[in-house]
Parts: structure tokens; sequence; C-alpha cells
């Protein structure tokens, strides 16, 4: 009995012990995380607003004052090359005897350069001349006997007449002058030939003489004494020149313009060039020629450009910057001041024309400017804006002064 009580004692229920509640460690490791999320996007949020747009820039450039071309329509950059230079060489093989030329001498038209060994050709000329005599004094000696043969037959024809001598005697002396005749006529024929032979051989030793084609200035020496020179060289040991001659008085600018600015260049337009060398010289130009081709690889006409004044500081391959003008500066004309930039940097604001410039921070400032004048695709602004500074391309209706941008990755 007391043992069936303690069994139902145990299985009583005690209702102050309550279960411990369930662990939410996994939902607060997402709210955690969502946070974060929010928080990250809210800062990238911020900082691309604090940055601002991204916008495209250029460079104001200048179009007069000191070191820019008044009325500059357009700005290229070439090299100085020559109209007229010649590689010269010798019109036959032969060994170089001497060279008579230096880098940089001046040379005339027709002055010798260089000789080769005229050893074979001389020979020639004395086998020539040799042939030449013989066949003159072959021509006298038939000469002579023809005189003998038509007194012969003078003499023959009288006393046939008085029938003093045979038909037949006369008639042979007629033949043996008629063949005297053909031969002193192929005896004159032979030295003739011979005489043009000699003619030849001695062209041949006048060409181991190599000369200027034309007046310039040597600029290359390629043949030493004793080398092999050859118009038909084609590797090896053989030189194909003597030297190369350059007539500086031909000289003029080679200019690669892109197809996108041709437009602006025309014939007899007036150009200001300046060489790399001499950045305070400016030399008066102007365009010869455009040539009517384009390079498909560059996307680039070539312009031909013709130098007004010759000066010794002028040399080929030079580097040099054209600018191509709107009409010829004059002299003692006050250079015009003020600077170029694209069209789609200069807009309207409350009705006045104003650019937004870009300073190293990235922050802009609405500035006005006065426009001058229009150029191609370009503006020219005659105050406000100075060379160098950079400007902002089509610019946002909601850009503002003193809001950050970022610049494209042009």
């Amino acid at each position: 009995m007391n043992a069936s009580a303690e069994l139902l004692k145990e299985l009583r229920i005690e209702r102050d012990r309550t279960p411990p509640p369930p662990r939410r460690t996994g939902l607060w490791i997402a709210l955690a995380a969502l946070v974060l999320l929010l928080l990250a996007g809210a800062g990238a949020w911020l900082a691309a607003r604090k940055q601002g747009p991204q916008v495209q820039t250029a460079q104001a450039e200048a179009v007069g004052g000191a070191g820019a071309a008044s009325g500059s329509v357009l700005d290229a950059s070439g090299y100085v090359v020559a109209r007229r230079m010649a590689t010269v060489s010798a019109k036959v093989t032969g060994r170089v005897r001497e060279v008579l030329i230096e880098e940089g001498m001046q040379v005339a038209q027709g002055q010798v350069l260089a000789r080769l060994d005229p050893v074979d050709a001389e020979a020639h000329r004395s086998l020539a001349a040799a042939q030449l005599a013989a066949a003159r004094s072959q021509a006298q000696s038939v000469q002579a006997q023809l005189v003998e043969a038509e007194a012969q037959a003078g003499r023959l024809a009288g006393l046939a007449r008085q029938q003093l001598v045979s038909r037949a005697q006369y008639e042979q002396a007629v033949a043996q002058r008629d063949s005297l005749r053909a031969q002193l006529a192929a005896a004159q024929r032979n030295a003739q030939v011979a005489g043009d032979q000699l003619r030849i051989a001695e062209q041949g030793v006048d060409d181991t003489v190599v000369r200027a084609p034309f007046a310039g200035v040597v600029i290359a020496k390629a043949a030493q004494p004793g080398e092999i020179v050859s118009p038909l060289a084609t590797g090896g040991y053989t030189r194909t020149g003597i030297g190369t001659i350059v007539d500086m008085d031909s000289l003029e600018v080679e200019v690669d313009v892109g197809e996108a600015y041709i437009g602006r260049v025309r014939p007899r337009m007036p150009v200001q060039a300046t060489l790399n060398a001499y950045p305070d010289w400016k030399i008066p130009a102007e365009v010869v020629a455009i040539i009517p081709a384009a390079d498909r690889g560059k996307a680039t006409v070539k312009v031909r450009v013709a130098l007004k004044e010759k000066d010794p500081r002028v040399v080929p391959d030079m580097g040099v910057t054209v600018a191509f003008l709107e009409q010829a500066p004059e002299a003692g004309q006050a250079p015009r001041a003020g600077v170029r930039v694209p069209a789609a940097a200069v807009v309207e604001r409350d009705g006045a024309s104003v650019v937004f410039v870009v300073d190293p921070q990235g922050v802009v400032e609405q500035r006005p400017v006065s426009v001058a004048g229009s150029v191609g695709g370009d503006r020219e602004l005659a105050s406000g804006l100075a060379p160098g500074e950079e400007v902002v391309l089509d610019p946002p209706p909601a850009l503002a002064d003193g809001d950050r941008v970022r610049l494209a990755a042009d």
C-alpha cells in the first residue's frame, strides 16, 4: 500500500518548473547581415551622390596672343621633306677609285662626285680607236685605187671612140671603176661604224665618272674607295650608290590631317609653321596641295605645305607644327587674344553663354564667357576662359556651380 502511494507521488506534475525557451541565434545573424547590406548600399549611394555625374572634358586652346597663331582654324604636326632628293649611283658596275664628297658639302650641277676604275672602259676605247683607224686606212686605199681606175676608164673611152682599143677593154675598165666605187662606199660606212663604236667606248669611260644631277647638299656618303658599286646590286657587299643629295630649295612640309578636319583646309590657305627645334621662329607658308587620297589605317589625308622662307636651319625630316590660318597675318598687326573650345562646352544659362570649368578636385565652376565666333565645330571665346583650363562637354541641365563631377575614362 505504501509502495503504490509513492509511485503515484512520483507521477505528479510540478508546475513551478517550466522548460527553457528555444534559441534564436540564426535569426539575429540574418538581421545583422541585412542591416550591414543596407548600410553599405546607403554608403555607396551617398558616395556616388557626393562624386556627382560622370562627364567628359576638353582643354581650352589658345587662338591668339603669345605662342599661338592668330585666326588658326586647325593645328597639326608633320615633317620637313624634300621634293628633289636623289641617291646618286654609277651607270656601270665597277670598283671605286676615289670619292670626292663628304656629308654637308655643297655641290653644283655636273660636279664630279666620284670616279670608278676605268681600266676596262679605256681598253674598249683603245680597241675602238684602232678599228676606226684601220677602217679609215682601208677607205683611203680604195680611194686611191678608184682615182686610178677612173683615169684609166677615161683614157680608154677616148681610144674606144677612135677604135684604137677594143670595146671589151673599155668595158672592163668601166667595171673596175664601178667596183672600186662600191668598195669605197663600203669602206666609208665601215669607218663610220667604227667611229660610232669609238664614241660608245668613250661614253663608257665617261660613265665611270659620277656627277651631281642637280645642285644641292650631300646628306649621306654611301661608298668608299675600293668598294664595288653597281646600279643593279641586290645585296651582299656591292653598293648601289655613291651618296645622297638634297635640293634644299625644294624643302616643304607634309602634314597628316584627320579626315574629320580636312574640310577646314583649302588650297592656297595661309599657314604658320613652327619648327620643334626653334619654337620662337614663325615661318610663313601656304598650302600647296591636298593629296586626293586617304590613309585607311590612320584615317588621315596628306597635305603639302610650301615654306616661303629659305633658311639653312631647315633640314629634311625635322618635326614641325603648322597652324592653318583664316587669313595671313599682316605686318605689325596685334595678335587676337582668346581661346578655342568645342561647341559642346558652351551652353545657355539664364540667357547668358557659360562654360563649366573643372578644377583638379573635380569641382565645377560656372563661368560666363563671350563668344567671338565659330570655326567649324569649335567656338572662339574672347573672354572668360584661359588657355589650358578644362571645360565640361555637354554639361547636364542639373549641373550647377560648385557641384562635383567624375571624369570619364576616355
